[in-house]
């Protein structure tokens, strides 16, 4: 099988946080955007960046590109699937995985990618949780589940959020509590979730 392509949903523009741009967050010393490129492993390159709204500028290493939202009704997390998903069409690419994680994730697991397809069997997709909680951003798709939502998004009945498109498609969710006595997907929202995550670093 070929490798998965990749996305990091990096389009958040932390209102409840100042107004910093959430991939600029620096935990334990590390961007957010680089810890979770340290842990994604075997992916195809480029890694796509979705970085919201055109305009929007994040500073990337190498072998990462920005993919900035279409013009759609949509916002979030969803637009920046969709600009993903229109991305990788662009090149050709409408059939493989596609992995997509949240660049607020500062300690999404090493074997997060492995992991999941494992858990993905004959499933148009998989998104992780961890007990009640879980994570719509942080996901696996079959890219053919996908081809229409770039231009679906225009319609009056498309999803509102990736939470809605996840159970129009009827993803399986992956349980991560068996080996994880902490949620390996606490994001940051606000300061008092970023003051946590700097104590977790410290442990």
């Amino acid at each position: 099988m070929s490798l998965p392509h990749a996305v990091i949903i990096a389009g958040g523009g932390g209102a409840r946080l100042g107004g910093v741009r959430k991939a600029d967050l620096r935990v334990g010393g590390l961007r957010q955007l680089d810890r979770v490129l340290a842990v994604l492993g075997d992916v195809a390159r480029p890694i796509l960046v979705a970085s919201g709204p055109p305009g929007q500028r994040i500073a990337l290493p190498a072998g990462c590109d920005a993919v900035p939202d279409r013009d759609s009704p949509m916002a979030g997390p969803l637009a920046g699937l969709a600009a993903a998903v229109a991305r990788l069409a662009e090149s050709g690419i409408t059939t493989g995985l596609l992995v997509s994680v949240a660049v607020d994730t500062p300690f999404l697991p090493v074997d997060f990618v492995p992991r999941m397809i494992a858990g993905l069997a004959n499933a148009p997709g998989v998104y992780a949780a961890w007990g009640e909680d879980f994570y719509p951003p942080n996901a696996l798709w079959r890219i053919e589940a996908l081809q229409n939502l770039p231009a679906g998004l225009a319609r009056p009945d498309a999803p509102a959020s990736l939470k809605a498109l996840q159970r129009s498609l009827d993803l399986r969710r992956v349980d991560w509590t068996d080996d994880h006595d902490t949620n390996p997907f606490a994001n940051i929202n606000t300061l008092a979730d970023l003051v946590a995550l700097q104590r977790h670093t410290m442990r």
